[in-house]
């Protein structure tokens, strides 16, 4: 792998290339636009911020700041994701298949969900969980999980958050993860797809059909990582192997930045968006995760059940559409890597060829 001298990182999907209504103010390394996208003008893309419109298109208005290893996707063939004029959106937040209006401040490690809609000059929490279809009204703060309203925001108050934000961000001072650099990460040739913008040290081992995305930061060392046949580590997720070795099983779905620390995932599991899996975690085959939960040292989820929560708790038991869910999910995103990776490979090619990557280290 290479660290990407072009930046943002741009690439069409299915033949539609990313929509850029003006010049950017600013967008930094392993930021990336892809796909259904179409995006103001004097956007800033924070390093590793990710816009992803694959299974549906990503509408942004003028003057979005896009932080640090945020990112905003959709859901397949459902929705869309829709965000107004000067809108904010904090470090190591999810802004997923959902509306976010006009001058919307949202806060670090934030994770918005499908189908939810945030009204004109609100502002979201950091830690906060904006759960499914949620309506949240224009001019509030809100917070929790699931997000609410807890007082009205006035007008400076609000231009004061987003310029905290937007200065922050230019002192360099957001910094979630300590891997911002390129390094060399190892993986076997017969491996899934990997995303240009990937990061990371340690050995890598990715059967047939599986995929790291873009953003995702590697942090194993000589312990390695093992992603088995069909599974997908979404944008931006970070898998940390201090002490054992991270192992995912078949078929599993790894959300948008999520944390996988030292754990074991079973076979068929869905780790929603914006969850963190502490030290020691062990999660039995066939499970769903709920987005924004966590787990505590050593916990252990038994298989077969919804768990949420922070800490996770077994919710309720998987029925038929859950677990179709979790089947259809993984399918989805292995017909996505196929399509991206067709198109990363030319990009890959036409950049060397304008001498843009140094060529001293070879694909």
């Amino acid at each position: 792998m290479k660290f990407l001298q072009d930046y943002p990182f741009v690439l069409a999907y299915e033949g539609v290339r990313p929509t850029l209504k003006g010049p950017f103010r600013r967008s930094e390394p392993g930021s990336a636009v892809l796909g259904r996208v179409t995006l103001g003008g004097r956007a800033v893309l924070e390093p590793f911020a990710v816009l992803r419109g694959d299974g549906h298109v990503i509408n942004v208005g003028g003057e979005l700041h896009l932080g640090l290893h945020s990112t905003v996707h959709i859901a397949h063939a459902v929705y869309g994701t829709t965000i107004g004029e000067r809108v904010t959106i904090g470090a190591n937040s999810v802004v997923h298949a959902c509306t976010v209006s006009d001058d919307c401040v949202i806060q670090d490690c934030v994770s918005v969900l499908d189908g939810a809609m945030i009204g004109n000059g609100s502002v979201v929490a950091a830690g906060s969980v904006v759960f499914p279809r949620s309506i949240l009204p224009p001019g509030q703060w809100c917070e929790g999980s699931p997000a609410v309203p807890v007082r009205p925001i006035e007008t400076v108050e609000l231009y004061a958050l987003h310029e905290c934000i937007r200065a922050d961000a230019r002192a360099g001072s957001m910094v979630v993860t300590p891997q911002l650099s390129h390094s060399i990460m190892t993986c076997d040739e017969k491996c899934g797809y990997v995303a240009a913008t990937v990061t990371g040290v340690g050995e890598m081992r990715m059967d047939e059909g599986s995929s790291l995305w873009f953003g995702c930061v590697v942090e194993a060392a000589d312990l390695g990582v093992t992603i088995e046949t069909g599974s997908n580590i979404q944008d931006n997720t970070v898998l940390r192997s201090s002490e054992h070795p991270v192992k995912i099983g078949k078929d599993c779905t790894i959300g948008h930045n999520v944390l996988l620390h030292d754990c074991v995932i079973g076979a068929r599991v869905l780790v929603g968006m914006g969850s963190t899996l502490a030290p020691g975690t062990i999660i039995k085959n066939n499970v769903l995760v709920a987005a924004g939960s966590s787990t505590v040292r050593g916990q252990v989820l038994d298989s077969g059940w919804l768990w949420a929560g922070r800490p996770a708790r077994p919710i309720s038991r998987l029925d038929e559409r859950r677990s179709r869910l979790i089947q259809q999910s993984a399918a989805i995103y292995r017909e996505y890597a196929f399509k991206f990776a067709v198109n990363q490979a030319a990009a890959l090619r036409a950049m060397a060829e304008r001498k843009t990557v140094p060529t001293n280290v070879s694909y």
